[in-house]
């Protein structure tokens, strides 16, 4: 199993570019699950949960080919209105083909989804909202099934906002009879960003980005070239891996826009932070302050971010405080942290962060995604070598991470 070794303390300077955005890639790239005809993606990124829904959208019928960066989905095959088990079980976003199948087949049946072990994250929004839609569900032996000999606009209103929850609907809606209006919907880029690509396609699809998005269902859509968006997360932790370092580090082919929170909590650290129409430009400070941090719902400080920015806070000037508000299960990489020499607290859905003049270097394991690469920036400054195990998790949504590190002057290595 692969791990990646590194030496800490070296200031990271240089250029990166930002890859394409896997949360918008994924329902992107179901969305061609609608049409008949081959759809273009450009700028797709190269990770496992991206080659996992390919598997799956090739198990339906569809043909992929890819070359480089981009990917090209034809569903006029389209068969197999199942997802089996063994194939969305490892990751919670094959959920995603429930709309797209139902609108498209007017049946289907999708293992139950699995994925991070962050919290309980239930689709119990996407099955009541497809129910408002016409459908008629049942979980069967683990699986959704779900059938709709036509779906009919509705009125849909989300008890608390939901990503994947909207996005299913809205793939939904699109084939369905009449006006469909969702509201209190999530409103992250990714969200704009499939509005834009099922428009593309056809649709008449309104205010992604606000909290209700109306939608006038079309008879068919048709295919289309369509480009990912940068990956905002991806962004994030480069621009934390500046801070904590005291590097100097210009991003390219990134969204400062999608970033505001992140950059605002960087700045109030004491980095420098200049935007520049699609670059990011983040000069770390001499002395890091400490800052509290509350992760919410978009536009406020990302979920995704957390931990990440409790690193930095891990080696600030003072105590921070940072809270948990959208997963109950999201403070599982503190204890890896400690073994690096992190003084971390934690209380419920709060954790107390007081600064340590440094972080020692140690072997440690990865839980889930983000907790990875929280272990790859603690491991940049901490002293001596740290050894990260498990990165699977990390290739899930990270393309070539210690590649792009070491071009920026980090002692990093992958060991297979």
């Amino acid at each position: 199993m692969d791990k990646i070794i590194i030496g800490g303390g070296r200031r990271l300077s240089g250029r990166v570019r930002i890859g394409g955005a896997k949360n918008a890639a994924l329902p992107i790239l179901v969305s061609a699950l609608l049409c008949d005809g081959a759809n273009i993606y450009d700028n797709v990124p190269r990770l496992q949960d991206i080659e996992s829904i390919q598997r799956l959208l090739a198990h339906m019928g569809a043909r992929i080919e890819t070359d480089g960066s981009s990917v090209q989905i034809d569903a006029r095959g389209l068969c197999d209105a199942e997802a089996p088990y063994d194939l969305v079980r490892k990751m919670r976003a094959s959920v995603l083909v429930l709309g797209p199948l139902l609108a498209r087949l007017k049946r289907v049946r999708v293992s139950l989804p699995g994925g991070c072990a962050i919290g309980a994250r239930p689709i119990n929004l996407h099955l009541k909202g497809l129910a408002r839609l016409g459908a008629k569900i049942d979980i069967v032996h683990g699986y959704v099934e779900a059938e709709a000999e036509c779906l009919i606009g509705n009125e849909i209103y989300f008890d608390i906002p939901t990503v994947t929850g909207t996005e299913n609907l809205m793939m939904a809606a699109v084939l369905a009879q009449g006006e469909t209006v969702l509201r209190n919907v999530a409103r992250e880029p990714e969200i704009i960003a499939l509005e834009n690509a099922l428009n593309r396609m056809g649709a008449k699809v309104e205010g992604a980005g606000t909290s209700v998005i109306t939608i006038e269902g079309v008879e068919s859509l048709h295919p289309a070239r369509i480009e990912i968006i940068p990956d905002r997360i991806e962004a994030g932790t480069f621009l934390v891996a500046a801070a904590l370092t005291q590097g100097d580090i210009t991003l390219t082919n990134c969204e400062p826009a999608h970033l505001g929170a992140v950059i605002d909590k960087l700045r109030g650290t004491g980095a420098e932070i200049i935007t520049d129409g699609r670059t990011i430009r983040v000069k770390g400070p001499d002395e890091i302050i400490s800052v509290d941090v509350k992760t919410l719902p978009y536009p406020g400080f990302p979920t995704d971010m957390q931990a990440q920015f409790m690193v930095l806070m891990s080696v600030a000037d003072g105590v921070s405080v940072i809270s948990e508000n959208i997963f109950e299960n999201r403070f599982i990489h503190v204890s890896e942290l400690r073994r690096l020499g992190a003084d971390i607290t934690v209380s419920g859905n709060t954790a107390m962060v007081r600064g340590q003049a440094n972080l020692t270097g140690a072997p440690v394991m990865a839980t889930d995604l983000r907790a990875s690469a929280s272990l790859i920036l603690a491991g940049l400054v901490a002293k001596g070598t740290t050894e990260v195990n498990r990165v699977y998790h990390l290739d899930r949504g990270y393309e070539a991470i210690e590649e792009k590190f070491s071009a920026l002057g980090a002692d990093i290595r992958r060991e297979r």
